[in-house]
């Protein structure tokens, strides 16, 4: 049963115990992955892909070297950190999986050794949403006649997660790898082309982190221009900052 379901269930048991015959009708509407599955892995993949890369390109194009050892260093960029992207996304997302399961065998356990406790422990939860005292205990008391839904709700109430509704270690690898590929591709275009011009490759990746930054507003309450904006300024800082470092080790070892 997905949260969604979960929540239905628990206002038609206390439409239920308070006397009413049906729930509130509401209308249906979407909302977008908030999970932390494939769309955090997505934007953080783009952006590191972006920033890094130009970043990268930005440094050794400061320090003078040629064009192809530039677009060879971006490549070779862009392969390991998509690489390592994938790798560290799927990790991370594993492991949270993981002390996730851990956490909730351990509220399992504790509703097998102390269900009225465990009940006690969910009227009160209840009662601190709004509840009535009363209607509390009725509620707690219908769930708990089911094991497998009360695990689910003590888990989303004390743990604050939906155990149905974890994000999936591959599809976070695999969307952080090619979203990464793909921001970091972007300043490399212009040299793919014969270009031997840095600013090209910097004009490149910044309207790549403008129209990213865009896009990701989109599932936000931020405008479109103010998150391109502000992807802009913090790609083009760590830009600057490394082409600096370029420069003076460029100018030292020249």
């Amino acid at each position: 049963m997905t949260a969604m379901g979960e929540g239905q269930h628990m206002t038609e048991v206390a439409a239920e115990q308070s006397g009413q015959s049906d729930p509130p009708e509401h209308s249906e509407h979407a909302h977008s992955d908030i999970s932390g599955g494939w769309l955090r892995a997505a934007v953080f993949g783009a952006m590191d892909g972006l920033v890094s890369n130009i970043s990268l390109i930005a440094g050794v194009g400061g320090g003078g070297v040629a064009p192809k050892l530039i677009l060879l260093t971006g490549g070779a960029g862009l392969v390991a950190g998509a690489i390592s992207m994938g790798i560290g996304e799927y990790t991370s997302v594993q492991t949270s999986n993981e002390q996730v399961g851990a956490e909730v065998e351990k509220e399992r356990i504790e509703l097998e050794r102390n269900p009225k406790g465990e009940q006690r422990e969910l009227a009160g939860m209840l009662r601190e949403q709004g509840l009535s005292e009363e209607l509390a205990e009725r509620v707690a008391q219908e769930v708990s006649k089911d094991p497998e839904l009360a695990l689910r709700i003590h888990a989303e109430q004390e743990l604050g997660i939906v155990v149905d509704e974890l994000p999936k270690p591959w599809t976070a690898a695999i969307s952080s790898f090619v979203c990464f590929s793909i921001g970091a591709f972007v300043p490399l275009l212009p040299y793919l082309f014969g270009s031997v011009y840095l600013w090209l490759s910097l004009l490149f990746g910044g309207v790549g982190l403008f129209t990213a930054g865009a896009l990701v507003s989109r599932f936000t309450v931020r405008s479109w221009w103010s998150g391109g904006l502000r992807q802009l300024v913090l790609g083009a800082l760590a830009a600057g900052a490394t082409y600096l470092v370029g420069r003076l080790i460029g100018v030292t070892v020249g």
